[in-house]
């Protein structure tokens, strides 16, 4: 197995991509490593990751920029950029990530990967360092990626059995529920379908990949019901964003600063974005994060099925609003980041890839959209599907508070759809 750079390993640095906490190696393994070696795993390197790790690129003053494999000038996401470049490449079996706001979701979609965000509190961070630690109310969070699901869950399943809870004073005694994990995929599902953000519209290999998917989902059977979040999303993200800079930024600025090494432009523009904020205000933030959770909830549980009544199982989105772009060209998470918000599960597999003949006709009525706002525009304008061909398209199952279990056994359930279908088309 191999470790994004902020999971401690005795006797080596968790540099965070940070010049000053090089040559600062760790005093002893973060329980997650205590766990795997427990349990027979190898430990064979760490990967990269950006300045501060808040961003969906990976580049720091360090170790550099990490590309993607299939093409340099493209970044394979991140923050878990390195790991998922390393996966990808078949340099490990297993890649173990954190995320807070997409960063092992982004480069799972970008790499063709599979990767689970599950919700905070199942599985143990303790021992892994981070950016802005003692942020509590949008944590991030650890979880796996592979290059097949059956490895994502297994090693998902392994974790939890080993009852992180006695090691994690964080970790919730949540044992691992095979009957939720296997009641999924032999019933019918009520699947929520979003397409659209409602801030930044889809490239179109993302919509026709998602809307594949959802094709197949239906035609075996199960039920799609549309998810339409309104001004939810945008409400939800600007709370949050809020909670990344509380401090004024004086965290990161502190790392950045203990070594004098520059800033990497989007680590620049976060730390200066605003001042600090009073005791106060931070718990006006909280009562807004909550009611805006609660909408969230009663929208869930009011997106229901026409003719059951039934609620939804999951959701289905997609995890950006593109494939891999060029390097320092991303901007907008907030496909993935709504989820850290609410703090839901949310699994990321491999659906498609972008295609010259398959996305051609879309492609060429796309002069006749009008942005809806300036994120929306810089999207657009960034879609180019002469390089872009080829990279992979992934979609996000996303699962309510701790039911990783009914994520990845729905995500089982489209999976075999997926690779049934691709194996009719080679036939």
């Amino acid at each position: 197995m191999t470790l994004k750079d902020q999971f401690d390993v005795q006797g080596y640095d968790s540099s965070l991509g940070y010049v000053g906490r090089a040559c600062k190696p760790a005093a002893e393994d973060c329980i997650l490593v205590s766990l795997l070696r427990q349990m027979g795993a190898v430990i064979i390197a760490k990967s990269n990751l950006p300045q501060s790790i808040m961003w969906c690129e990976t580049e720091n003053p360090l170790w550099g920029l990490t590309v993607h494999p299939e093409n340099p000038d493209f970044t394979p996401g991140g923050s878990t950029g390195g790991e998922g470049a390393l996966l990808a490449l078949q340099g490990s079996v297993v890649g173990w990530g954190t995320d807070i706001g997409g960063s092992i979701r982004i480069p799972s979609h970008m790499l063709g990967l599979y990767g689970l965000k599950p919700s905070s509190t199942r599985l143990p961070y303790c021992g892994v360092a981070v950016s802005t630690e003692g942020q509590e109310h949008v944590p991030s969070v650890i979880g796996p990626m592979t290059r097949d699901l059956g490895s994502l869950t297994y090693t998902t399943k392994a974790i939890i059995e080993t009852a992180p809870w006695d090691r994690d004073p964080k970790c919730c005694p949540l044992p691992w529920r095979q009957d939720i994990f296997t009641d999924v995929q032999n019933r019918p599902l009520v699947i929520g379908l979003m397409t659209d953000d409602s801030v930044v519209k889809p490239h179109p290999p993302v919509a026709r990949v998602l809307a594949g998917v959802a094709s197949l989902l239906e035609r075996a059977g199960h039920e799609i019901v549309s998810w339409v979040p309104g001004s939810l999303h945008q409400e939800c993200i600007d709370i949050m964003d809020q909670y990344y800079t509380a401090d004024g930024g004086e965290d990161i600025r502190r790392d950045v600063e203990a070594a004098g090494e520059p800033f990497i432009p989007h680590v620049d523009a976060l730390v200066h974005r605003g001042r600090p904020i009073s005791v106060y205000a931070y718990w006006q933030l909280n009562k807004q994060k909550l009611a805006a959770q609660k909408r969230f909830l009663d929208l869930w549980t009011s997106t229901q099925s026409p003719t059951s009544g039934r609620s939804i199982d999951v959701l289905i989105t997609p995890v950006m609003p593109h494939s891999a772009v060029p390097h320092r060209k991303c901007r907008w998470v907030g496909y993935t980041k709504i989820f850290n918000f609410v703090d839901y599960s949310a699994l990321v597999l491999p659906a498609g890839e972008v295609s010259k003949e398959l996305d051609g006709a879309a492609t060429a009525d796309m002069s006749s959209y009008h942005p809806r706002n300036d994120l929306d525009k810089w999207n657009w304008d960034l879609f180019d599907l002469e390089s872009m061909a080829g990279m992979p398209v992934g979609v996000q199952v996303v699962a309510r508070k701790l039911e990783e279990e009914k994520a990845l056994g729905v995500g089982k359930v489209i999976d075999d759809l997926i690779k049934a279908a691709a194996t009719r088309e080679r036939v």
